[in-house]
């Protein structure tokens, strides 16, 4: 089976002893070749490529991130159903791993490079559900307004060698909503074929469950959304403190469905419309992708297979 590598030096808990022990193991099973990304975007460019080339599974290690780009890159070889795609192999090396984890893949690269093999030689995987915000793939979730706020000022910080932690987020995250309360509510959002709803500060959309993790603990906006259903979306009409605090803690409760008459949510949605009255930043599996006026969210059933 050939494989392609692809490697994110820079991702937080990655090492080049690591990477190569990696590599020494894949290759013992794999025809393997090695991508150690140099640039933003080399990720996509090197799945690209391995779909031109025909190769059978390729592989993510390094963060959310990385495997956003390799989807993407994948997917501009070859649009959904146009063509054979080759198999998706996932070895966490961030941070946060949010797409790992919500496979149930082993956080460490060590184990989960020994299920990849498993996988591998047994045939195991599964298809999951993608989603989509205009042209742009996402693996579990994107945001308009808060959350993309703060994941520009997060890049902004690495950028500037800041190491991320769970702690830098929540500062972050309490910054930009002090600067999100005080301005009106922007964003209307249309579920399928509902009426729109207008008057919203925020548009959190999911593709699984947990939406994200605040360090070890799961943070569960849409607790009905999975790989195998459609897009989750939940709102705030209200950025009181109250209200914002109040939610908070449903996300952070457990399985419990996060409600109150200041939110507005939905599950195992087809297709969202969100407009702005003016730009918001749009951000998909803790991407910026800038300022966006209009995103057209879609979810796409089954669009890849993940060996787990």
């Amino acid at each position: 089976m050939r494989a392609v590598l692809v490697v994110n030096p820079q991702a937080t808990s990655t090492t080049a002893a690591g990477r190569d022990v990696l590599a020494h193991a894949l290759a013992s099973t794999l025809k393997l070749d090695v991508v150690e990304t140099r640039y933003r975007g080399h990720a996509a460019d090197a799945a690209r490529a391995a779909v031109v080339e025909g190769v059978d599974l390729v592989i993510a290690h390094g963060g959310d991130g990385t495997v956003n780009e390799v989807v993407n890159g994948m997917f501009s070889a070859a649009p959904a159903g146009t063509a054979p795609m080759p198999t998706l192999g996932v070895v966490p090396g961030g941070s946060a791993n949010v797409f790992a984890r919500a496979l149930g893949l082993p956080k460490d690269p060590v184990e989960a490079t020994h299920r990849l093999l498993r996988a591998v030689e047994t045939g195991s995987g599964r298809r999951v559900g993608l989603g989509r915000a205009n042209d742009r793939w996402f693996t579990f979730n994107a945001g308009v307004g808060w959350d993309a706020d703060v994941v520009a000022e997060v890049e902004r910080l690495r950028a500037g060698g800041r190491e991320v932690s769970p702690a830098l987020y929540a500062r972050i995250a309490l910054a930009c909503y002090f600067r999100v309360a005080r301005h009106k509510p922007l964003i209307s959002v249309r579920a399928d074929d509902e009426e729109p709803v207008t008057g919203l500060h925020t548009a959190f959309v999911t593709n699984t469950d947990p939406w994200t993790y605040l360090g070890p603990r799961p943070v569960r906006m849409n607790p009905e959304t999975s790989f195998d259903t459609g897009l989750g979306v939940f709102s705030l009409r209200s950025m009181d403190a109250y209200s914002v605090l109040h939610h908070v803690a449903q996300m952070l409760r457990g399985r419990a469905k996060p409600h109150g008459r200041n939110s507005f949510r939905r599950a195992d949605v087809g297709r969202l419309h969100v407009t702005c009255q003016e730009p918001l930043r749009l951000q998909v599996d803790g991407d910026n992708l800038g300022e966006r006026s209009v995103i057209e969210f879609t979810s796409v059933p089954d669009a890849l297979r993940v060996a787990v």
